[in-house]
């Protein structure tokens, strides 16, 4: 296996202030793991997580005085989140450990975190493609996204009787145009929304058509030219954590070296696909 070759000292008794950085970093720069629904990996669970899943409610029946309430069923699904495990890798040589003008535990810690959440986020948009609505659908030569289009998809899940609040995930090309034209039509007042991380307040765009307008660029374009991506509600997605972050190191003194190894267990599946609504746009500048 081919692995980058960074330059620093022995790390086995950094491992701790390494995972504090990359953790840190990870929690920072991820959006998505904070707009849908987190699920605890218990410690003795199998690679594959059931997690129960619940309709939109019905709606309560008037009853007469000293009437009998009937029953009503409640049907319930399930989703199965398969787990499966991420990592990235570096060495790290003697030569840095004395010469090294950086900071190289928060280089690691940086390195890391940045990518597994990235990994978690990519995950995450990429199932935007299996919601059950779908607006401009894909063609060749896409449409610039429009706030007709932010519309259509709020009524689409208020129709559908979907629990808000509603996200919209879109990448920086899609909404370039759209924030060219708009300036003013965007509604940020003071704790509109809540975020969680440094990356949820910077990707936070505003709020149009009642919508919470995210941007990022962990979308993978579906084309050369297009990208999918999506207006859900919390419950349209799931995310499931086993190992948020392991790092290892290991010796190569042929190299003079330390391996570091960081990885993690996840999962992701789509709960609701009624719950979201998927938007194929332009995404181009």
């Amino acid at each position: 296996m081919t692995t980058a070759t960074t330059n620093t000292t022995s790390l086995n008794d950094l491992i701790a202030p390494i995972v504090q950085e990359a953790m840190f970093v990870a929690s920072e720069t991820a959006i998505m793991p904070g707009l849908v629904k987190n699920f605890t990996v218990p410690a003795n669970a199998g690679k594959v997580l059931q997690v129960p899943l619940y309709g939109t409610q019905t709606i309560a029946s008037d009853v007469g005085e000293n009437a009998e309430i009937s029953m009503t069923a409640i049907s319930t699904d399930k989703a199965d989140i398969t787990l499966t495990e991420a990592g990235i890798a570096a060495k790290v040589t003697d030569m840095s450990r004395n010469h090294s003008t950086s900071n190289v535990i928060a280089d690691l810690g940086k390195l890391f975190g940045e990518a597994i959440a990235k990994r978690h986020d990519r995950a995450l948009t990429a199932l935007f493609d299996s919601f059950s609505t779908e607006i401009n659908a894909a063609t060749d030569s896409q449409s610039e996204l429009t706030v007709a289009d932010l519309h259509k998809a709020y009524a689409t899940l208020k129709a559908a009787g979907v629990p808000g609040p509603y996200y919209g995930v879109f990448t920086p090309q899609s909404l370039f145009a759209l924030k060219s034209n708009l300036t003013n039509t965007f509604a940020n007042p003071t704790n509109a929304l809540v975020v969680t991380n440094q990356a949820m307040s910077e990707g936070f765009i505003g709020r149009i058509a009642g919508i919470d307008v995210f941007e990022t660029s962990n979308i993978v374009e579906s084309s050369a030219t297009s990208a999918t991506c999506g207006v859900f509600a919390r419950d349209a997605l799931g995310l499931a954590v086993a190992q948020r972050l392991n790092i290892e190191t290991q010796r190569d003194a042929s190299l003079r070296a330390e391996e570091v190894v960081a990885s993690t267990r996840y999962g992701v599946s789509v709960l609701h696909n009624t719950y979201g609504v998927k938007i194929d746009v332009d995404n181009t500048i």
